[in-house]
């Protein structure tokens, strides 16, 4: 800061004298955060010019000069600053501490349980403020109450009922001066005590008495069932439905929704509009014999319209297992994919809201990976609502040194700097207020919030269990505790609001509408047509007809323009020879690559109008340097996709290098391909084996989710798969769990050998009328493998192979031995048998592992029925690959009478062994297994 400029300001006619000190105490309050002045000072202070030494000043000196500069004004002015200018300071340094921990005194807990350490902050005499200046008058500075002067015991009983009532505002963490000012004034303009209506509190009271009565009415027809009962919670149901109705006044269209077990099945029925009925025929055992295994009623979801004043929206509930928190990447990729369909960069159409435990959202590492993921380029959604329903006790654990190492469960939240609300749930007009509040941050801000509804849980973990065996105090207090309903109605009848005869007859009203088993929402709506149709894909087998034919001129066109881009755009070296290659391989100088009819295959969809998404920790330019469809320009930075430069009226490709998450990030691309089926959506792993930090996705969704619960889903995995002498870690993408896993046809798996098999496969996952997902063992030294080339002969009006007969010109009269195999290894046979110039074994690759192509192999094996030598050989050790999850079907497709015998590693606790001294040994052993007839 110049010097000269800060003493003509201090030397203006306002700050002279013994003002000094207090305005250098005023500048030491907007130091350590602007919103504790008023606007008119922080204006005042922002206009300060910054030090031209340095572009980041830091705020040590800015303060020391500026208590120098202050000090000398104050010799000169002979002066001392009054009393009361300190007095005045002090003040504002309360109103900060307030805004700062005012949350650990405020009054959450329905139960009383919590125990908050003492804040010494939040007292007067912490601020040398005494009772003598209770009545006396202060400056507010920036509290937004309406005032700017109050007596000193009204500022303080404000602030109380503001910070410290069933509101506990944690905000303060927040970089964003505006952020906080815009929270300030919500919060302090209403000092504590939200107005309601008459019409909205009998709404609240009437949406208790459901939340309420349906629990009651569970528990007595289904006696000891497992419902994972919301009481305790039931403001949760008026929160979601205030959440909803105020999201359509602002323009939402759709709603996506997550949350795990605890109340879903009141929220199914009391918000979403489920018939009563059909929830009781779950509980009853019944079931459409159409409906694949099924699941657990509280794994279900469910979709359905709402009434709001600004129109429909639609609510869709996600289908969730237990792992609970991984349910919110699924929202958010089902969000994103709604938003792009209907045209919606911002998310201001679309609203995700994820409801969490509290012992969930701080103990699985899923939340962190989803709020890390929450403002990057490929996985924002314009902020997320995220409420907690903390019952403060995870199944049996309470105590928060065994639940957490934080203060709060919400304390995760702060890392994407997202203001979190704490609410007495035994306040349900607190927690709707905080609820618009939130929505409305949200909406303004496109950053996720946290509303935490503290309350308690009326029963165990489940109904079954007995929970003051684990926390006796606590159910003590429960047992005697009235339930929200009962707290608010006698709120209201003390207000004359309600009656209590209108409150006992709305209990028994809605008791009669559950015996009745119709929808019990007023605000349920027949579901109109939304914009996705999936009935194109439903009911369709494998083998179904489509379209495959490209021809040789779409190709050709094409294959130049993939492999053009402007000049002025500068390469890397590397890269500018990987395009002029690919030029070649267009006009037909040069047999194509992987990376090249990769490539090609999504220009041709492009061609078509089809969106392209591909997500990855290195998919623009491949993890083995093999894609290149982002280029980099060397000179600024700049990037260019000669993939979304093909035509005018072409479709978008998005392809985004990721955060570095599996399980998130998988999560997400598999919610966007639920709901968005015209999208050909791919995620690929840096190594294969990085899928392992996705298991649970794939186990309890990508694999069983169309058998659990009916949903269909075209998701690609690509994973680089083959033994390169790299090591245990970067050598398998476990192809025997996805094969382990294969059932039902629930999904493809393929190892593709050639260019133009991965260019097919590609087009038949988008093209074909089936949705499901595609897992695909992708190839690393294979991308540039002499012999793994394809002609753009072999593009031309064909499509995917399934099995691949042997290719050499062998009398089939001479073979003896016939092996089968997969991926990689299949041109390590190959080179063998040419270097020997063996006639007498056959190589059949199977390029598609499930389902099994039965009638292509079958077709295969008719040159072959007089051989009884079969082998399968593999990479992979015995007890991994395909050998023992797939052996019954090659036992099945080879002649009768024949053998089976297994060629390749031996079983192994690793992968592949670290040394490629010994991976060369190994590799050489198994091919020469596998040829050699004894």
């Amino acid at each position: 800061m110049q010097e000269g400029v800060m003493r003509e300001w201090l030397e203006s006619s306002h700050l002279a004298g013994g003002n000094i000190a207090y305005i250098e105490q005023m500048f030491e309050a907007y130091l350590d955060d602007p919103t504790a002045v008023s606007d008119e000072w922080r204006q005042m202070f922002d206009s300060l010019p910054a030090n031209e030494q340095a572009v980041d000043a830091k705020l040590s000196d800015v303060r020391e000069q500026f208590r120098t500069l202050a000090k000398n004004k104050l010799k000169q002015a002979g002066g001392q600053s009054s009393v009361a200018d300190q007095k005045q300071v002090r003040v504002l340094q309360l109103i900060n501490a307030y805004r700062f921990r005012g949350h650990q005194h405020a009054n959450l807990d329905p139960l009383g349980l919590w125990k908050q350490d003492e804040v010494p902050d939040l007292s007067l005499a912490f601020h040398d403020l005494t009772k003598d200046d209770l009545d006396r008058e202060f400056n507010v500075g920036s509290l937004a109450v309406g005032s700017e002067t109050m007596k000193l015991k009204d500022i303080h009983k404000a602030l109380d009922d503001i910070y410290c009532g069933p509101i506990g505002a944690e905000y303060m963490h927040i970089v964003s001066t505006e952020e906080k000012r815009w929270i300030q004034q919500r919060l302090e303009g209403v000092r504590g005590k939200p107005s309601f209506d008459k019409e909205q509190q009998t709404g609240i009271l009437r949406e208790l008495t459901a939340a309420d009565g349906l629990e009651k009415y569970l528990g007595s027809k289904f006696p000891g069932a497992k419902r994972f009962s919301l009481e305790g919670g039931d403001s949760l149901v008026p929160l979601l439905k205030s959440l909803i109705r105020r999201s359509g006044e602002q323009g939402t269209q759709e709603v996506v929704i997550g949350m795990a077990h605890r109340g879903r099945l009141n929220v199914l029925v009391n918000v979403l509009g489920k018939k009563p009925q059909d929830l009781f025929d779950e509980f009853a055992g019944k079931h459409a014999a159409n409906k694949g295994s099924g699941d657990v009623k509280y794994h279900m979801g469910f979709s359905s319209d709402f009434a709001t004043p600004g129109g429909d929206v639609h609510l869709a509930l996600a289908f969730n297992p237990s792992h609970l928190e991984i349910v919110n990447p699924v929202v958010m990729g089902s969000v994103r994919a709604r938003m792009d369909r209907l045209k919606d960069p911002k998310g201001d159409k679309v609203l995700p809201i994820t409801i969490h435990g509290d012992a969930a959202i701080a103990g699985q590492g899923i939340v962190q990976e989803t709020f890390n993921m929450s403002k990057t380029r490929a996985y924002q959604v314009g902020g997320s609502v995220r409420i907690v329903v903390n019952n403060q006790v995870g199944f049996t654990t309470s105590k928060q040194e065994d639940a957490r190492s934080t203060q709060y469960c919400t304390d995760i939240a702060k890392m994407v700097q997202a203001p979190i609300f704490h609410v007495n749930a035994d306040d349900p007009e607190a927690v709707v207020f905080v609820t618009q509040l939130a929505l409305d941050f949200r909406n303004t801000f496109k950053r996720d919030v946290v509303i935490d509804l503290v309350c308690y849980r009326r029963h165990g973990h489940n109904e079954a269990d007995e929970p003051s065996a684990t926390q006796p105090l606590m159910y003590a207090k429960v047992k005697k505790h009235p339930v929200p309903r009962e707290i608010y109605a006698e709120r209201l009848a003390k207000a004359n609001v309600v009656s209590e005869d209108d409150a006992k007859q709305w209990v028994q009203d809605y008791r009669d509408a559950l015996d009745k088993g119709e929808v019990v929402v007023d605000e349920h709506r027949p579901m109109r047509k939304h914009s996705v149709d999936w009935s194109p894909y439903v009911g369709n087998d494998w083998d179904v007809d489509y379209d495959y034919k490209v021809s040789k001129e779409t190709l050709q066109t094409l294959g130049e323009k993939i492999a053009q881009y402007p000049e002025a755009h500068k390469l890397n070296s590397r890269v500018g020879k990987v395009y002029q290659e690919r030029m070649k391989m267009a006009k037909g100088e040069k047999p194509m690559d992987w990376g090249f009819a990769e490539t090609l295959a999504y220009a041709t969809l492009l061609d078509k109008g089809i969106h392209i998404r591909l997500t990855g920790q290195d998919s623009g330019r491949g993890t083995f340097f093999h894609r290149h469809a982002v280029l980099h320009n060397q000179k600024d930075a700049s990037v260019y996709m000669p993939l979304n430069n093909l035509k005018d009226d072409q479709g978008v490709v998005e392809i985004y290098d990721s955060v570095l998450s599996e399980a998130a990030v998988v999560a997400f691309e598999y919610g966007y391909a639920t709901a968005e089926p015209k999208s050909l959506v791919m995620w690929e792993a840096q190594f294969g084996d990085f899928a392992n930090g996705a298991q649970v996705v794939v186990d309890q969704f990508l694999s069983s989710g169309e058998q659990k619960w009916g949903r269909l889903c075209g998701l690609t995995l690509l994973l680089p798969h083959g033994y390169e002498g790299q090591g245990p870690e970067h050598s398998s993408a476990r192809l025997e769990r996805f094969l382990q896993l294969s059932a039902d046809h629930n999904w493809s798996v393929c190892v593709p050998t050639t260019p133009a098999q991965v260019f097919h496969m590609i087009r038949r996952q988008q093209l074909r009328p089936v949705r499901r997902p595609l897992v695909v063992m992708t190839p690393k030294s294979l991308l540039r493998h002499p012999l793994a080339i394809s002609e753009m002969s072999d593009l031309e009006n064909t499509g995917f192979q399934n099995a691949i007969a042997e290719i050499d010109d062998l009398d089939p009269k001479k073979v003896k031995r016939v092996v089968l195999c997969s991926g990689k290894v299949y041109y390590d046979l190959l080179q063998e048998r040419r270097k020997r110039e063996q006639d007498d074994v056959a190589i059949i690759r199977i390029e598609q592992l499930y389902p099994f192509p039965a009638d292509e192999v079958a077709d295969i094996m008719k040159d072959y029925q007089h051989v009884k030598d079969f082998v399968w050989c593999q990479e992979e050790p015995q007890n991994q690959g395909a050998w023992y999850s797939s052996q019954h079907n090659f036992w099945a497709a080879i002649p009768s009478g024949a053998q089976l015998t297994y060629r390749g590693r031996a079983a192994s606790a690793a992968p592949a062994v670290g040394y490629l001294s010994e991976h060369n040994k190994q590799q050489q052993k198994l091919v020469d297994e596998a040829l050699t007839i004894k």
